[in-house]
């Protein structure tokens, strides 16, 4: 099994000393897939991939058609057949790449290290890490480097040495692009992960109220009690009250006289 951290640090090594050794071939091809960036552009927008990586995927996959599918480069109106096997049809080329980046092996959009050595190695790993198991660096990487010379698999599980890759490799198109377009750069620390579009909006949860201390409770209950003594004894100093007061006795004292008195012998014994 590869180490995945390994492979960055070779990778990282490959990047820093890379000299592209075919520079006729790589400048027409960059500067055709530098055209195209707006397209590659609006799919990074989908996955965070960034959309020179995407490009030269696109190249390595099926040289820059766009009636085929990023994954495998099979036709885009057909389910596909090479790996990743069963896809499609898509009704764009867009759709088609933002399934192979999103939703296939090797899940470029959940990748989050874009520096150089992180870069090249999630390139190899769309193509496979055969190549790394052996310890040699991958032609669909490094085709067209100093870093490639020869040894290529030319069927599934069937490698051998002495066959030399002519398709341009990842790296030096992303050399070649670079000269072009300034925009072609990388990410030294790893990006943080894209919001999940399908997380549910978290709901607001309301503060919860201070307790208060029964010390406070019992002086808030004083305070209350105080200002409503206060307020009755400020009622008593009103003559209106004084004359409803009297009022109301002289009324209760008529209905005693008519109903007649009480008897209360009985009571009190």
């Amino acid at each position: 099994m590869t180490d995945i951290g390994s492979l960055k640090s070779r990778n990282r090594v490959r990047w820093s000393v890379a000299k592209i050794t075919r520079a006729k071939e790589f400048g027409p091809v960059a500067k055709r897939l530098v055209a195209a960036k707006a397209r590659y552009q609006s799919v990074s927008a989908r996955t965070g991939v960034p959309w020179f990586v995407i490009a030269v995927i696109h190249e390595r996959e099926a040289s820059q058609r766009w009636d085929t599918q990023l994954g495998q480069g099979d036709p885009l109106n057909k389910v596909s057949k090479h790996v990743p096997k069963g896809r499609g049809p898509f009704k764009t080329w867009e759709d088609g790449a933002y399934d192979a980046l999103a939703l296939c092996a090797p899940f470029a959009a959940k990748w989050r290290d874009w520096s150089p050595g992180g870069t090249m190695t999630l390139l190899e790993e769309y193509n496979g890490l055969g190549y790394a198991t052996r310890g040699l660096p991958s032609p669909y990487v490094w085709s067209g480097t100093d870093q490639y010379v020869k040894g290529k698999y030319v069927a599934d599980g069937v490698f051998d040495p002495n066959a030399v890759d002519r398709q341009l490799g990842c790296a030096g198109l992303i050399l070649a692009m670079a000269k072009l377009d300034p925009s072609v750069s990388f990410i030294d620390t790893p990006a943080p992960p894209p919001p999940d579009i399908h997380a549910p909006e978290p709901v607001p949860v309301a503060a919860p109220k201070p307790l208060v201390k029964s010390k406070t409770l019992w002086a808030t209950i004083a305070a209350g009690a105080t200002t409503a003594g206060s307020a009755f004894v400020d009622a008593l100093g009103d003559w209106r009250v004084w004359c409803a007061l009297i009022v109301l006795l002289l009324l209760a004292y008529v209905i005693w006289e008519r109903n007649g008195k009480p008897d209360i012998r009985g009571l009190v014994r």
